[in-house]
């Protein structure tokens, strides 16, 4: 027997007889409530998006097909336990159900001509679950930031790198978000309360799924990533919860590599050699076809050394090899021929990849979980991204985990990518996360004391220390109260705005703005004009940086794909570290004062003193078909919060300050009642334009309410 009963927001509370019964219709409830975003991320599994939605899909199915993202989750599943594997092939079995029911007329298969396509979908295979979270997750972690490193170093030198990727750093998809526990003694139900609020993308539809999950073995509710069974992040089991923030560790390397041309295998195709610590080795190489709908198929070049799959500059080196390929292979007999180095491309190297492990044996016995040792010892299991977990129980205990794989090597090799003939790019291991007995409050924010020393670059502390200022010394928190404090709007880089811009002297209008500035409260919310004339001159001034002649070769082409644009794109980065730059700038001669009264007289030209925060920062979400046309429309809803609040809204100063991203849910965990939770994400339940429950959650989430968690046995 099977029950999907939904609470007043359409969130989907299931219970089965058991465990792949229930798997079994999560399956089905996800296919019908997320059709088209899970299946848009099965074809980015498989690199066949531009099969579908034309060119604008090609790059990523490029990147997909040479990082080798479904062959390496298929080795991934056969490597898994004999249940874990039996439960994905029953997920999957529940979404084989119902998918051309879930895609049915959707708005975006409309707009694509997919109805026939829609009737007969390819069936998913038991691995697609892995390939779907390994494709959120690959540029999660910091190698597309070390390929801005290198652009930076290479140009410019490394000394430089400080003040591109000094402490502090804000990004997107990395920090932001926040997390904390507090004691029981400290809360009014008496045991502890959990709460956060995951900053990534705002994507729409939602990249976290609410559900409730329950059958003979357990009773959980919590968030998925659509298209992967079971709750991964964030749960409530009733008897133990736990949530998570990035934990900005450094646990993907690339690696500098050097190919040469080998020669010609029997079918015709060119054979490789790459340079590694004892000469030259072998190197695995094909290509394939990406099928482009409207255009001509596109064929990739795919290389596989030693150390990884090469992801960029392959093409680039595969075109230099050809014109040289009547030439004697470069690692002839010593001394015939000088070994000639040519544009070297990167490959990656990650634990996933290595072990044939992406984690997913955690997932049966989280759900599982009674109590705190159950959880760490599911985590255990953990693989990546690595995540800073705060954990709690009803006997009252706290406690706090980093967990995940963090490789064992050299210091040099968390910056920049060292070459192939570099022992010192060699992994030695993998190093351990802490744990730690929590016994009061404990807040995790992206920031280095949270992090475990796992990690390079980290948010600045101010988030963390902002939330324990507002938990305070109070005592009988509820959930209301945590609720408040995740929409908090005092920015943490009012401070340095206000000592740049005081200790300069401007006249004129931009007297007027300087004096606008000194007087803003600091809070960034939807309707402060303060935080509106803020965001302008933090605009400028980024847009100033960018022209100086120091930085000049930096905007020289990295020759990277667009695809990791936003690490490699100039404006974006320094927009990202501008407070780097306003205190480092000096040591490579740019002068910070006169970039500081520049931007001043900037804003004053635009007289952009009307308008508040909330016209120019307003929710703007990213589809999979904003390229294309055919993406439903949304509400252009001011939000409050900035980079540099608890309430982290973020946009790309210097470039839009339109709101992409912030918390892609939030929730509190009450350990004393899980009826007194709460939770809610950006739009709704349902990945459906259509249906009600498509955007019916976006009010509580500018406020900051939360609806209700409610079990299903109260549910009608």
């Amino acid at each position: 027997m099977t029950d999907v009963r939904r609470d007043a927001v359409g969130v989907p509370h299931l219970r089965a007889d058991d465990v792949m019964g229930l798997a079994r219709l999560q399956g089905r409830v996800t296919a019908l409530d997320r059709g088209w975003q899970i299946e848009h991320h099965r074809w980015r599994m498989e690199g066949r998006t531009a099969e579908y939605v034309g060119p604008a899909g090609a790059t990523w199915d490029r990147f997909s097909r040479q990082v080798l993202l479904e062959p390496t989750v298929r080795r991934c599943f056969e490597r898994l336990d004999a249940e874990t594997q039996t439960w994905l092939t029953a997920y999957v079995g529940g979404v084989n159900d119902t998918l051309a029911e879930g895609l049915a007329g959707l708005p975006e298969i409309e707009a694509l001509g997919l109805q026939a396509y829609a009737a007969q979908p390819r069936p998913w295979e038991p691995w697609t679950p892995l390939g779907i979270f390994w494709g959120i997750h690959l540029l999660f972690g910091t190698f597309p930031s070390k390929l801005f490193n290198a652009h930076v170093a290479d140009r410019l030198g490394e000394d430089v790198l400080p003040l591109l990727n000094a402490e502090g750093v804000e990004r997107a998809e990395a920090s932001g978000s926040n997390a904390w526990v507090i004691g029981g003694h400290r809360t009014a139900g008496g045991l502890p309360l959990i709460a956060g609020d995951p900053h990534r993308n705002i994507e729409l539809p939602g990249c976290y799924q609410q559900v409730g999950l329950a059958c003979p073995e357990f009773d959980v509710v919590g968030f998925t990533f659509p298209g992967v069974p079971g709750v991964q992040h964030f749960a409530h089991t009733g008897t133990v919860a736990w949530g998570i923030t990035n934990a900005m560790a450094d646990y993907q390397d690339l690696t500098l590599e050097s190919l040469a041309h080998a020669g010609v295998a029997d079918d015709g195709s060119p054979v490789y050699r790459a340079k590694g610590l004892d000469g030259w080795e072998e190197v695995q190489s094909w290509t394939e076809t990406i099928r482009v709908r409207g255009e001509h198929d596109v064929t990739v070049p795919v290389a596989v050394t030693a150390r990884g799959p090469v992801v960029t500059g392959l093409e680039a080196e595969v075109e230099r090899l050809a014109a040289e390929a009547d030439a004697p292979p470069a690692w002839a007999d010593e001394g015939e021929q000088q070994r000639r180095a040519v544009m070297a491309p990167y490959s990656l190297r990650t634990p996933t990849q290595c072990e044939e492990d992406l984690g997913f044996g955690a997932l049966l016995p989280l759900l599982r979980a009674r109590t705190l040792d159950d959880v760490e010892q599911a985590l255990s299991r953990w693989v990546e991204p690595v995540n800073s977990a705060l954990v709690a129980d009803v006997s009252g205990r706290m406690r706090h985990l980093v967990v995940g794989r963090v490789p064992e090597r050299d210091p040099a090799g968390t910056v920049l990518p060292l070459p192939a003939w570099d022992a010192r790019h060699q992994w030695h291991g993998y190093r351990r996360g802490p744990t730690t007995e929590v016994r009061d409050v404990m807040v995790s924010a992206n920031d280095r004391a949270s992090g475990g020393g796992l990690g390079v670059e980290y948010a600045t502390p101010f988030r963390a220390e902002r939330i324990r200022d507002l938990i305070g010394e109070r005592d009988g928190l509820t959930a209301a109260d945590c609720a408040a404090i995740h929409v908090d709007t005092l920015n943490g880089q009012a401070e340095l705005m206000h000592e740049l811009v005081e200790a300069v002297e401007v006249d004129g209008p931009a007297a007027d703005v300087r004096a606008e500035l000194l007087a803003w409260d600091g809070r960034s919310d939807a309707g402060s004009r303060g935080a509106a004339v803020f965001a302008a001159w933090r605009t400028a001034l980024v847009r100033w940086f960018a022209e100086q002649p120091a930085l000049a070769a930096l905007h020289e082409p990295s020759g990277h794909s667009r695809l990791f644009l936003p690490w490699t794109d100039v404006t974006t980065q320094i927009g990202v570290g501008w407070h780097s730059m306003a205190r480092e700038g000096a040591s490579i001669g740019i002068d910070v004062a006169a970039g500081v009264r520049a931007a001043l007289e900037r804003v004053a030209a635009q007289d952009t003193r009307a308008t508040v925060w909330g016209e120019r920062h307003w929710l703007d979400p990213l589809h999979a078909l904003d390229a294309v046309g055919g993406a439903p429309p949304v509400a252009q809803d001011p939000v409050g919060g900035d980079k540099g609040c608890v309430f982290a809204a973020a946009s790309a100063p210097g470039v839009t300050d339109r709101c992409y991203g912030g918390p892609a849910a939030r929730y509190v965990w009450d350990l004393a009642d899980r009826e007194a939770s709460g939770w809610v994400v950006p739009f709704g339940a349902s990945g459906d334009a259509r249906d009600p429950h498509f955007a019916d959650q976006t009010p509580a989430w500018l406020t900051g309410d939360l609806h209700p968690v409610e079990a299903s046995e109260s549910l009608s």
